[in-house]
């Protein structure tokens, strides 16, 4: 079927069953941001493949809402499908629920499947749509009635993430729940993430691309923990570990009925934000709403988990020092694509030791290709790289012991001086980020000027945030802490991965994006308090010839310089002469 015939059997479908207007969001039952193919409905129904969006379909109108990062991808995508665009955060551009309050009449049904659908966004929709009387339907899944060829639940094994990575056993971080849920006064804590679970859990699977993860809900309780998932995905000995542990596993499907048989007197503590409505309706005891303990206990990483971090950059430079040697050498030799770097560069790390898999799908962006943010390669879109311009290379990868995401943008000729001063501009302000010393209780939202004051005073700016959580060996967008200019409650903590990745886009033209990954240690303390600071753990050089030397400052130039050597001497250690001569040249000092 066509995008147009998509859309046009599921208003069939709602004319049937009443509904004036069906919300397809990008998620799953677990509030997951990349998704098993099974819960790609918003990509099935609209042929927008961006990570985020929401789909509304009215009787005869519908909409996507996406943001910046998507804005030229969408517009291509959606081109033909008769699906509106919707630039979130753009002047005039009303929300998805706002929307609908001019769409619809009072009284009118809005439906979703309300296992994709979030208790806290439940709440937002009826906010901004009580006035109309408006009345939720959650029960139908319509995606699952017209879309013949639904993938199958993911069925990935399950395997144990062992001490010597995590670092943690599992009892330790299950003593560590119940403290908190102790303090809450709670029996009973529903986790809905995969994320959450693998980590309390030290478990790993294979149900989802790029993260580590399986398909599970986990209830806890003071004495004992279930884990709900395909029974056949754990092997004997793994249960039998669990078991151990006092850790059972049930039927994924059979949560359901569990939750109904908890006391209407027992406290549950659940996250709104990570539960869908269809677990929060079965539940009839109390309800505690927090934020999941485990999304700020795995945020800060504990010695051994960071060792395996910096242990995985160290593997990973290696891997992008023979990637980049082999583009500078081929490059106008032989014929080079987008798509034939995406693979040499999954080549070149799955020759490190402890490799599982990239991280996210490689943003391999030549020319105007960069200035999309989060642009994906396609049959259509690939070109061949020449030795012109700039190509802007953001990637990352899983290995056993951490996981890696890094950004470089690589002039391949003569920069034209508006590039070299963008080029610098942009790396001025990550290191500028890099240098940052700032007071405990500083949240990220106080230090993400530090990054574009440069591009400010230049008039340039980008418009996402500056930074995100990285998790070990787990999903490479990883909470609570953010550095962007939106307030997000949350202090950056010593033993916090973060990344710093600046960023300026010339629609048409190119992209720039400089990225590290950063880890928050202590700076030192002082009658005015306790300090922080951050440690730069990714290991690659970054092309100096795009640099223009005189708006770099005296001590950018030394953090530069002091970066580059440290590269050289942690790198060095592990290449053949050949490599290790490329790598010195393209780090001398500058």
């Amino acid at each position: 079927m066509t995008i147009a015939e998509r859309v046009n059997a599921l208003r069939f479908l709602m004319n049937e069953k009443e509904i004036n207007a069906y919300i397809i969001t990008s998620s799953d039952p677990h509030m997951s941001e990349y998704v098993p193919d099974r819960w790609t409905n918003r990509q099935w129904i609209s042929g927008f493949t961006g990570s985020a969006g929401t789909v509304v379909i009215t009787e005869k109108k519908a909409g996507l809402w996406t943001d910046s990062r998507y804005f030229l991808q969408a517009e291509k995508e959606l081109t033909d499908s008769g699906i509106e665009l919707f630039k979130t955060g753009t002047e005039n551009t009303p929300t998805p629920y706002k929307w609908l309050t001019s769409e619809l009449d009072v009284d009118a049904n809005v439906g979703f499947d309300g296992t994709c659908f979030s208790v806290a966004e439940t709440r937002n929709l009826k906010n901004n749509l009580g006035d109309l009387g408006i009345h939720i339907v959650e029960e139908f899944d319509l995606i699952n009635e017209i879309w013949e060829d639904r993938p199958a639940l993911p069925n990935g094994e399950i395997f144990d993430h062992d001490l010597k990575y995590s670092g943690k056993t599992r009892f330790a971080k299950l003593t560590k729940v119940r403290k908190k849920m102790t303090e809450l006064d709670c029996n009973y804590h529903f986790v809905g993430s995969m994320d959450d679970v693998a980590w309390i859990f030290n478990l790993r699977g294979s149900d989802v691309d790029y993260n580590p993860l399986a398909l599970a809900y986990a209830l806890i309780e003071k004495e004992k923990a279930t884990i709900y998932l395909n029974e056949e995905k754990v092997p004997d000995s793994l249960t039998k570990t669990l078991l151990e542990d006092e850790i059972e596993i049930a039927g994924y499907g059979r949560i359901f009925s569990d939750l109904e048989e908890v006391p209407g007197s027992a406290n549950v503590l659940l996250d709104i934000n990570r539960t869908n409505l269809k677990i929060f309706n079965s539940i009839s005891a109390n309800i505690i709403e927090r934020e999941n303990p485990t999304q700020l206990f795995k945020s800060t990483k504990n010695d051994v988990e960071i060792e395996g971090m910096k242990n995985a950059m160290k593997k990973d430079g290696v891997a992008l020092t023979h990637f980049y040697y082999w583009l500078e050498e081929n490059l106008g030799n032989t014929k080079i694509t987008e798509f034939t770097v995406m693979e040499k560069l999954k080549e070149f790390r799955s020759q490190q030791e402890g490799f599982v898999g990239e991280s996210f799908g490689t943003i391999c962006g030549y020319k105007a290709h960069g200035a999309q943010p989060h642009y994906h390669t396609t049959e259509e879109s690939n070109v061949e790289i020449e030795k012109e311009s700039i190509l802007l290379i953001d990637s990352g990868a899983q290995y056993l012991d951490g996981t890696t995401d890094i950004t470089r943008t690589i002039p391949l000729g003569d920069l034209s001086e508006e590039q070299k001063i963008d080029y610098t501009l942009v790396l001025k302000g990550m290191m500028q980020l890099s240098m940052a010393v700032f007071p405990v209780g500083t949240r990220g939202c106080n230090i993400d000027a530090l990054a574009r004051m440069d591009l400010w005073k230049n008039l340039r700016n980008y418009g996402h945030g500056t930074g995100h959580g990285v998790g070990c060996f787990m999903n490479v967008h990883e909470g609570p802490q953010s550095i962007r200019q939106e307030l997000k409650d949350q202090a950056i903590l010593k033993g916090m991965i973060t990344s710093n990745e600046p960023a300026l886009y010339r629609d048409g033209k190119y992209g720039i994006r400089h990225e590290n990954l950063i880890l928050c240690k202590d700076a030192g303390s002082s009658e005015f308090g306790d300090y922080l600071e951050f440690e730069t753990i990714t290991l690659c050089h970054f092309e100096t010839k795009g640099i223009i030397v005189e708006l770099l400052t005296q001590e950018e130039r030394y953090w530069l310089n002091n970066y580059h050597q440290k590269v050289y001497d942690i790198l060095s250690l592990d290449l053949d002469e050949k490599h290790k001569a490329w790598l010195r040249e393209k780090t001398q000092s500058i």
